[in-house]
């Protein structure tokens, strides 16, 4: 779904206090405390009765239950679980569907009300609360307690898609948000128009924040362009990402130029043909160049061209980028230099992007979540709400980690040892020793405390590997069935950063691409890109203990202050949730150390009389998904007898002032205009067929296991 100069000031180094950074502890007092660590208690938790002085506020991305459903689809669908007070406000949960229902970029609605409510007094239950509980629900139409999102003054021409996206980055640290300058952008593919009683006239939101004093325009957004390689060479953005950077091959293409000629601001006029038209141009230059050759022999013809293509893709997205900085700067009247960068959106996601715009313009740091991505909606969609609605006028928020999902309580791993009790050899407390060892073995699996947003392993949900050998990365791949080139990522600890990496910017979210000192590169070869860089993450004792004592003892041992890291799911598959989905990956895969929550699993590697290992990823909870084959289909037969045609219905689902005036666009009208534009559009039929497929009679969910409590 449609769905550089360098920096003239010198740089100080890395023990300087330039800034403290959005990760940095700027403000004690009520932050300390209200932010203890993602061990501690942070809200009331399963058996806690609701204080009657705060109220709790649910935002949602979620496809709207009833009528819509079948013609306002949505992916990644989220949920935010939010408690304000007098004087406080704090995330409580984000909870990513995919990870629950094991449907990659879950998509599933939940085609009736009643369906929708079991599924979110679940989720509640949880937290020791009820849909009676919450007070206001935003963002998804047809929801108990649903209102509709204060927009800010200035906004109202911007999808409310993309104010998410933007609120989700300005706002992590509102006392930042408060006393510094941002420049902000929300760039992604195309927004979501759920929420919209007109088509926007334009798509993609940037602000400037002077201390809080918000300017917004629109901007371009460099995402199409990786939507049109996605289509064009048929592999995912994050595979074209990496093979771009692993395979040597390039062609000569002068970027710049073509930029100047193509304008991707989104709205009215779709971005579509102009992210077509230039990559469409790169990939035949590309094909003259190579002519069927390949130059980098360790890579297929196919991979070579591939490559060459997304190195000019890239090119082209950075200018892009440079291009909308330089208008929201003169727009604000500010120097980059002064400001942060926040970027939001699925572009967000680029590291080579957000690293070269960072160290060409000097931005004091990088505001963005690890949610960057549709699967952070509703994280920005109740930042927007509380903004609007005076939240932050007296309180303050900071989000201090990524670590907001689904907690792994001891009663959960206790049962999933249990279950697992046939492939479990010992059971013992963790010791920073014996990991040292362990890690220094072989691969092993983590798991620990609450689950990362976003789709990014940050140490959570993990594989953990010694960065010291090659083979780790072809073992780590091997494991992950994914390309022998895929890169893996380095975990390193926050105080040694800068003595490994040449950048000493804080990078807890793994969105940069640092470069590796000259002098370490023969020390961790299994987490160095071809360009010389890694995608690595920094890590702080603050926000993670128990990792951060374990990767100082791996330092101690071995000198080596960084482990490798990749997320915990196998191909096609979200990255793990419970302790019985990690410790089936690990029996599965023949791993032999897991560790869940402090705890050392050591799993027998040769099979017992009368086990049998599993064949596949661990059963998810899909039990509220799955069985509405009847409901859906009756929500697309009522449409019909209404005189809406399935031309009709697919042209509703992009159109929102059709579906705000049904006294105007009568099923009739609306008719007429889906034939015309099906005259005009050849790949009109081609999405028709697609949206059967999808949202039409005909698919089915399947039989599901009971949801786990």
């Amino acid at each position: 779904m449609p769905h550089s100069e360098p920096h003239p000031h010198p740089h100080p180094g890395p023990h300087a206090e330039r800034h403290p950074g959005p990760h940095a502890e700027r403000h004690p007092g009520p932050h300390a405390e209200r932010h203890p660590g993602p061990h501690a208690e942070r809200h009331p938790g399963p058996h806690a009765k609701p204080d009657s002085a705060v109220e709790y506020i649910l935002s949602t991305y979620l496809t709207p239950p009833g009528e819509r459903a079948v013609i306002s689809p949505r992916h990644d669908h989220n949920v935010s679980l939010w408690r304000r007070g007098p004087d406080s406000v704090e995330l409580v949960r984000h909870w990513e569907l995919e990870r629950i229902s094991g449907q990659k970029h879950h998509s599933w609605p939940l085609y009736t009300p009643e369906r929708a409510e079991a599924f979110l007094s679940h989720l509640l239950a949880g937290e020791g609360l009820t849909l009676a509980d919450v007070s206001v629900s935003w963002g998804t139409p047809g929801l108990p307690g649903y209102a509709p999102l204060p927009v800010p003054q200035g906004a109202k021409a911007l999808p409310v898609h993309s104010l998410a996206h933007l609120f989700s980055g300005l706002l992590l640290d509102t006392r930042l948000f408060k006393e510094a300058n941002i420049i902000a952008m929300a760039v992604d593919a195309a927004p979501d128009l759920v929420l919209e009683r007109e088509l926007p006239s334009a798509y993609y939101a940037g602000c400037v924040s002077v201390r809080g004093a918000l300017q917004f325009t629109s901007v371009e957004s460099p995402a199409p362009l990786y939507h049109a390689a996605d289509r064009l060479l048929g592999k995912e953005p994050g595979t074209l990402m990496a093979l771009a950077s692993a395979c040597d091959t390039a062609i000569v293409f002068d970027a710049a130029a073509e930029v100047a000629q193509v304008s991707l601001p989104g709205g009215h006029v779709q971005p579509w043909a102009a992210a077509f038209g230039l990559v469409k141009r790169v990939l035949a230059e590309a094909g003259r160049q190579l002519a069927g050759s390949a130059p980098d022999a360790r890579f297929t013809a196919e991979e070579n061209l591939h490559s060459a293509v997304m190195k000019v893709v890239q090119q082209a997205c950075e200018l892009i980028t440079v291009r909308t900085i330089d208008k929201l700067c003169a727009l604000g009247g500010v120097r980059p230099e002064d400001c942060y960068l926040s970027i939001s959106g699925g572009f967000a996601l680029n590291v080579q992007t957000n690293t070269q715009v960072l160290d060409r313009f000097g931005f004091r740091g990088l505001l963005t979540p690890p949610c960057a991505n549709d699967s952070g909606v509703a994280l920005g969609l109740g930042l927007l709400g509380l903004y609007g609605t005076g939240a932050f006028n007296e309180a303050d928020l900071r989000i201090p980690t990524a670590y907001q999902g689904n907690e792994l309580r001891a009663a959960e791993v206790d049962a999933a040892l249990a279950a697992f009790a046939p492939y479990i050899e010992e059971v013992s407390a963790f010791t920073p020793e014996q990991f040292a060892e362990d890690l220094a073995d072989d691969v092993l699996v983590w798991a620990d405390g609450a689950a990362e947003m976003g789709p990014r392993a940050l140490g959570h949900r993990s594989l953990l590997g010694d960065p010291r050998s090659e083979k780790t990365k072809d073992r780590l791949n091997e494991y992950k069935q994914r390309q022998w080139w895929r890169p893996v990522a380095p975990i390193v600890l926050a105080e040694y950063a800068h003595e490994w990496f040449e950048q000493d910017r804080p990078s807890p979210y793994m969105l940069e691409a640092a470069r590796v000192r000259t002098e370490v590169k023969e020390q961790v070869p299994a987490v160095l890109h071809l360009d010389g860089t890694a995608r690595h993450q920094t890590l702080t004792a603050e926000d993670n203990p128990l990792l951060h004592r374990a990767i100082e003892a791996f330092r101690a041992a071995t000198g080596v202050p960084i482990v490798c890291n990749t997320s915990l799911n196998d191909k096609g598959e979200p990255i793990v949730d419970t302790a019985a989905e990690a410790l089936n990956f690990a029996v599965r895969k023949g791993i032999r150390i897991a560790y869940l929550t402090g705890r050392r699993v050591v799993l027998r590697t040769a099979d017992r009389p009368g086990t049998v290992r599993p064949a596949g990823p661990h059963p998810r909870a899909t039990a509220f998904f799955a069985g509405q084959e009847a409901d859906r289909d009756a929500i697309w037969d009522s449409w019909l007898e209404r005189g809406h045609t399935e031309a009709g219905l697919l042209l509703l689902t992009g159109t929102p002032q059709l579906l705000a005036d049904p006294q105007t666009w009568t099923p009739n009208r609306v008719r007429l205009l889906a034939e015309r534009l099906a005259a005009k559009d050849p790949a009109f039929e081609q999405n028709l067929d697609q949206f059967r497929r999808d949202h039409g009679p005909g698919t089915t969910f399947g039989d599901a296991p009971a949801l786990r409590h």
